[in-house]
């Protein structure tokens, strides 16, 4: 995000209620107060969006300061926080903003990401499933996606499947979900789903090792020696030290 000069001049007019409308100190009526809170929130964001997490802390801090309770500027706290790896600091930001919008479908989502981060999948489940029970947030299809990754590395292959299916009907471009999809049927011996999956996949998004190695499986399911030879190569090229390779040099013997 990039700050706008307005944004800066309205926190600089703010910083202590050095600058009067009149006779009136903006900071002491609640519309001043507000705005000054919401400005630090949008400077605390911009600084953390430029990576500056650092930065991000001083104005975070100044608009908590100003409303202990304010949503925005502890749900960016705690992204903060997970950026930097303090997991119990972030934790208690997001639960903290989560107290006062606990419907909020982009506050759950992303405290979903961060539990799913710190291998808590219950609890990321949890949090993604009412996240996705909002049929107008804008992001819905990643939350479906979020769930299905959940249920993979719980161990629920078809639950998985399930949300992934829900995930594409909201947008069909997703390309982690179209290489996932592609790898449950391959791993299922459905290989014209798997097959229809990998070639949407690769007309998004550039190959990787494992999808490299799943393209050279499936082109030797479907004798199309050429290609797996190809993409044997570039995963040789490209990837000579992951296991993917050492996968595809095994099943080569």
């Amino acid at each position: 995000m990039t700050l706008r000069p307005a944004l800066l001049l309205l926190v600089a007019s703010l910083l202590g209620g050095c600058v009067t409308t009149g006779d009136v100190d903006p900071m002491r009526t609640a519309k001043g107060r507000d705005e000054a809170r919401d400005a630090y929130v949008r400077l605390g964001i911009g600084y953390m969006q430029k990576g500056q997490t650092e930065r991000a802390k001083r104005p975070l801090r100044s608009a908590l300061e100003l409303d202990p309770s304010n949503a925005d500027a502890h749900a960016a706290l705690a992204l903060v926080f997970q950026v930097e790896m303090e997991s119990k600091l972030a934790d208690e930001h997001f639960r903290k903003a989560l107290s006062q919008r606990p419907q909020d479908a982009r506050l759950l989502n992303n405290y979903g990401t961060f539990l799913y981060e710190q291998k808590r999948y219950d609890e990321a489940l949890t949090s993604y499933q009412q996240a996705s029970e909002d049929p107008l947030y804008s992001e819905r299809s990643r939350v479906f996606e979020n769930i299905g990754m959940t249920f993979l590395a719980l161990g629920q292959r078809e639950e998985a499947k399930k949300y992934f299916e829900r995930s594409l009907r909201l947008n069909s471009q997703q390309p982690r979900v179209l290489l996932e999809m592609a790898m449950l049927f391959y791993d299922a011996r459905e290989y014209v789903p798997a097959r229809d999956y990998y070639e949407s996949f690769s007309t998004l998004a550039e190959q990787n090792a494992r999808s490299l190695l799943l393209g050279a499986r499936l082109a030797e399911v479907f004798e199309d020696r050429d290609t797996a030879a190809s993409l044997g190569l570039q995963l040789r090229r490209l990837y000579p030290a992951s296991q993917e390779y050492q996968q595809y040099v095994s099943g080569q013997q």
